[in-house]
């Protein structure tokens, strides 16, 4: 079963921002960008493939590490809302 929902849309391109990040800080591969954002690898693999959005603490991590601006960030992603909603649900966009 495939998952595609709002949290990460179609026009959103994750690809860019980690590739961006990888080039930017000079590193060989997502393991090695895994390993200077603390996080598992398997997480940037999700990212990577549309099945986990990118949360706000790896945002802010990305941007402590890159010196980027979170607008960059977000700007490397597609990311142009400029308003959010906040869910109940940790881990799931509420329903517009």
């Amino acid at each position: 079963m495939e998952t595609t929902s709002a949290s990460a849309p179609h026009s959103y391109n994750t690809d860019n921002l980690l590739n961006a990040l990888i080039e930017k800080l000079g590193l060989k591969n997502d393991a090695a960008l895994a390993r200077l954002l603390e996080v598992v690898p398997p997480i940037l693999s999700k990212i990577s493939h549309r099945h986990l959005p990118v949360s706000a603490a790896l945002l802010i991590r990305m941007h402590e590490v890159s010196n980027l601006p979170i607008r960059e960030l977000r700007d490397l992603m597609r990311d142009r809302r400029q308003k959010y909603r906040i869910s109940l649900v940790p881990g799931k966009p509420r329903e517009g």
